[in-house]
């Protein structure tokens, strides 16, 4: 039997789709496009059929790994990135204001904690809590 004459699983058809949807978010199909050829690959058969499905579409672009990211890409992920540098910022200019006051006075160079430690708790619980997180394997 020639290869193109195999039958197809439901893990196949997906693997198609979301190639095309890759394609229609990076802009090679437009919407009606991207509907009319997901529906036509659950009805398909055979790996032949799959094919001709994507054959007019540039080759799948590289994923970079995920290991090492702190927060993914998703929008949870970037307002947790954004919220992160921000309270970075604040905690860095409150230390170094508290800094220059604890030089000239008898405070105590610590009170930015004040400040710094309830937000940065909160930041810390809604990551710990998997918001935003970078899952293993995922972009």
């Amino acid at each position: 039997m020639h290869p193109d004459q195999v039958r197809i699983s439901d893990a196949d058809r997906q693997a198609v789709a979301d190639r095309l949807r890759a394609a229609h978010g990076d802009g090679y199909l437009d919407l009606a496009e991207f509907d009319e050829r997901v529906a036509e690959v659950w009805r398909m058969r055979t790996r032949g059929d799959l094919a001709r499905a994507t054959r007019d579409l540039p080759a799948p672009r590289k994923q970079r790994p995920a290991d090492g990211l702190i927060f993914s890409a998703s929008p949870g992920g970037v307002a947790m990135r954004i919220l992160s540098i921000i309270w970075l910022c604040i905690t860095a200019a409150a230390a170094a204001g508290w800094a220059v006051i604890a030089l000239l006075t008898e405070l105590s160079p610590l009170w930015f904690l004040v400040l710094s430690a309830p937000t940065g708790a909160v930041l810390g619980s809604l990551w710990l809590a998997g918001v935003g997180r970078a899952r293993r394997g995922t972009r």
